[in-house]
C-alpha cells in the first residue's frame, strides 16, 4: 500500500466518521458496539474498506431521517443483526478455526 492510498484511506474513514458523529445519539452508541462487535469477528470485508460500515450508517440515516429508532432499525438483538449483516461473509473466527482444526488433524496423524 502506497502513501496516497493510506492517505486516501484516512480521508475516507475521517467522511465515515462525521456521518456516524451526525446520526442521533443513541445511534452512534449502537453504530460503536457493531463496529467493536464486527471488529471482534472479524468479516474479512472490514479489511477492504468501509463499505459494510458504510452501509449500516446509510441504514441508520434512514430510520433517523424516518423517525425511527434505533432498536427499531436493528431489533431489539443488535447481535442477531450483526450476524445476519455477516452470514455469508467469510471471517477471520473461520479462518482460525479451519487453521486449528488442520493442525490438530496434522498433529493426530504425524503422531501416529
Amino acid at each position: 500500500m502506497n502513501i496516497k492510498a493510506i492517505i486516501e484511506g484516512k480521508k475516507e474513514w475521517r467522511a465515515h466518521m462525521a456521518r456516524v458523529k451526525a446520526l442521533p445519539n443513541d445511534y452512534q452508541i449502537v453504530y460503536e458496539e457493531i463496529q467493536k462487535y464486527l471488529y471482534k469477528v472479524g468479516p474479512i470485508e472490514l479489511t477492504e474498506g468501509i463499505g459494510l460500515l458504510s452501509g449500516i450508517v446509510d441504514l441508520f440515516e434512514e430510520g433517523a431521517t424516518r423517525g425511527k429508532g434505533v432498536l427499531d432499525v436493528t431489533g431489539s438483538n443488535v447481535a442477531d443483526f450483526c450476524d445476519d449483516l455477516i452470514k455469508d461473509s467469510k471471517t477471520y473466527l473461520d479462518q482460525a478455526s479451519i487453521n486449528q482444526k488442520v493442525s490438530k488433524a496434522i498433529k493426530k496423524a504425524t503422531d501416529k
